[in-house]
């Protein structure tokens, strides 16, 4: 089988991180506060960083998309290279995700569409969107697929929930007292929640912290982003080290490529994006980036749903009822078979690794269903990238536990 576009998409962008000149980058710096809510202290975007809210009639559509793009570095390698990540989806709430790509200009922004499903009988190009900044309302104009397209830039409602980007970044040289050593980089690109409810934005910052941790319970003790960033950094940093003097390769085994190799130039990224919200729900993406040696890095996307009336996490026991265990896999094993080019009642071990669909953990809620998130390696090849499965919520209504921030049965039918 062919690498999936997505893991295609996701592999290039990531790989300009190894081809960039070993220039440390410095940590996070002062940028324009914004606007903070009664009770809310001020909360910077950090420089060469944004978020913000589009909505457009793409070509051939009927209905308008929202489109949440987030702009950063594209890695700490080189914070001058803009770096993008955007989740759109129409009034189904079918989410799909536009990959950022390299480019010159500084007020372009060229994104890829990664989503399988839009791959089907399309040619690479069709997948493109090219778009330029316009001045003064912050708008995108530009073409999707060759199409002509204006993106139109939402301000968000007073006292409504918005984010502000934080983004650290650094390196260290793996043998600080020698002037051509490699280089391990460390960058963390993270969203701070703003205006909306003051004691559910607090439950929220705090989950969400906790999450960027990579923390599997809730309830445990939060420390401040800054403070996260610089353990991981240490810990990093730390282990990079006693990797390279672990791993040091002799001359005569790095010959015609330099003293050390690449496989000593280590990266670490991590980011956070939103893929839906809507209402009181809200869904995100906690993306992480590890090269460490060897063939390829390994990457995965972590999803994490939020109810907004409380700001409280949903986990998978929170949104399904004991019960669905028994009766996901089937509903997976339908969905899945589309996105890997099985025909219905085809067998699944003719494209991935199991006969069967594991239900797994790692999921998030959209308005209209609920995306499953399998990582590399966990149902199939590398080469086929993650997949993502997603179920309507007319399939999984009776598996669900009362109380979520859904719209009711009767508005989601009538959509």
């Amino acid at each position: 089988m062919k690498p999936s576009l997505c893991a295609l998409a996701a592999l290039l962008a990531l790989a300009a991180c190894h081809s960039q000149p070993n220039q440390p980058t410095a940590g996070d710096a002062a940028s324009p506060a914004t606007t903070p809510t009664a009770g809310q202290a001020a909360v910077a975007n950090s420089p060469g960083t944004s978020y913000q809210v589009y909505r457009a009639l793409l070509p051939g559509q009927a209905d308008s998309i929202t489109l949440h793009l987030v702009s950063a570095p594209r890695s700490a390698s080189n914070a001058d290279l803009a770096g993008h990540y955007g989740s759109y989806y129409g009034p189904a709430a079918h989410p799909y995700s536009l990959m950022g790509q390299p480019s010159a200009a500084p007020d372009s922004v060229i994104l890829f569409d990664t989503s399988p499903e839009k791959a089907v009988g399309t040619g690479g190009d069709n997948l493109f969107w090219r778009l330029q900044r316009q001045a003064g309302r912050g708008d995108l104009a530009g073409t999707v697929g060759g199409q002509p397209v204006r993106l139109r830039a939402v301000a968000p409602a007073a006292g409504a929930l918005t984010f502000a980007v934080r983004y650290f970044a650094d390196s260290a040289a793996a043998f600080p007292k020698e002037a051509k050593s490699p280089l391990g980089r460390i960058s963390v690109q993270a969203l701070v929640p703003l205006g909306g409810n003051e004691a559910a934005r607090t439950t929220l910052e705090a989950s969400m912290l906790r999450d960027l941790r990579g923390d599997t319970l809730d309830g445990l003790p939060t420390i401040t982003l800054t403070a996260l960033y610089k353990q991981q950094r240490q810990q990093f940093f730390k282990e990079y080290r006693q990797d390279a003097t672990d791993s040091r390769p002799a001359p005569a085994d790095t010959a015609g490529i330099g003293p050390y190799g690449i496989g000593m130039s280590y990266e670490d990224q991590t980011a956070t994006y939103v893929l839906y919200q809507q209402g009181s729900l809200l869904s995100l993406g906690f993306f992480h980036y590890n090269f460490s040696g060897g063939a390829h890095g390994n990457y995965a996307l972590t999803p994490a749903s939020y109810d907004l009336r409380t700001g409280r996490r949903l986990r998978y026991d929170d949104i399904f009822k004991p019960t669905a265990a028994q009766q996901l896999p089937a509903l997976l094993g339908q969905a899945v078979r589309p996105e890997v080019g099985l025909q219905p009642g085809e067998p699944l071990d003719k494209q991935l690794f199991v006969s069967k669909m594991p239900v797994t953990h790692q999921v998030y809620l959209t308005a209209t269903g609920a995306i499953f998130v399998y990582q590399p390696y966990e149902i199939a090849s590398y080469a086929q990238g993650e997949i993502h499965v997603f179920v309507p919520l007319s399939a999984l209504r009776p598996l669900l536990r009362d109380g979520l921030p859904l719209p009711a049965a009767s508005n989601v039918a009538a959509r």
